[in-house]
């Protein structure tokens, strides 16, 4: 017996080919046990034409992602069982999905379900549809282009891990707000790529939020990774972008 599958209320719609080009069909399992939760997630991904399935638990999804393949897991955190979750055995997932994870500011370093191989991103709550979109389409493109590889993610004596979503600099920690930290993974992950505004602004909030906003945020960025003896590592090319690296190109 399949998962539960539905389709597009859009399939066959020619004035929706767009929409429905976007999920391809790629089969996405949700994770929620809030019904308008589920709801919001399942309506929104079928729109935009992804198949969907559902499960209420974090135990169901485990079961689920060690029978059935997924492109895909999105996991809400506040699930009830998520504490016996993080105790349970885990059975052997014979194929491990890309994750995003749904969750609030304050429970960012409990990110704990491994669902998937690496792969995750999240989102915090409250969140916009457009960034749970744009988030799914990042993490179904597989790894981002460039030379870093695996977790943590290093340049020099800067680490991100995932994991735990927290960075450091040498043994400095880094204390990094859910949108600095996403701009400074795809700062590591493009490292001696230039990146233009709107790149980083759909990266970080699923949109373009205008320059102002990003100039600010890459400020509070690099006065904090930048911040101590070592070389600058996150530096600004007038009228393109910014760019992560040494100026010397070592790392």
């Amino acid at each position: 017996m399949s998962p539960r599958q539905t389709a597009s209320p859009l399939d066959g719609a020619t004035g929706e080919k767009p929409a429905l080009a976007r999920g391809a069909g790629r089969h996405v399992l949700v994770v929620a046990g809030d019904p308008d939760l589920a709801e919001l997630l399942s309506t929104t991904l079928e729109l935009a034409g992804y198949r969907i399935s559902l499960s209420c638990t974090g135990a169901e999804a485990l079961t689920r992602v060690a029978q059935y393949r997924f492109d895909l897991v999105v996991f809400d955190t506040g699930l009830p069982d998520m504490v016996n979750f993080s105790r349970e055995r885990r059975p052997a997932l014979p194929h491990r999905p890309p994750v995003l994870l749904l969750t609030e500011y304050d429970r960012l370093h409990r990110l704990a379900p491994e669902l998937g191989l690496g792969e995750r991103d999240y989102v915090t709550k409250p969140f916009r549809v457009a960034e749970v979109l744009a988030r799914i389409q990042m993490l179904l493109r597989g790894p981002c282009p460039g030379p870093l590889r695996g977790n943590p993610l290093e340049y020099g004596d800067l680490v991100l891990d995932d994991t735990v979503c927290r960075a450091r600099r040498g043994t400095r920690a880094l204390d990094l707000t859910p949108a600095e930290y996403r701009l400074l993974r795809h700062l590591l992950v493009n490292a001696h790529r230039v990146l233009s505004k709107e790149q980083i602004g759909r990266y970080v909030w699923g949109d373009h939020r205008g320059d102002n906003a990003i100039e600010q945020l890459v400020s509070r960025l690099r006065r904090k990774v930048d911040r101590g003896d070592g070389p600058a590592l996150i530096h600004t090319r007038r009228g393109f972008g910014y760019w992560l690296g040494r100026a010397d190109g070592n790392a």
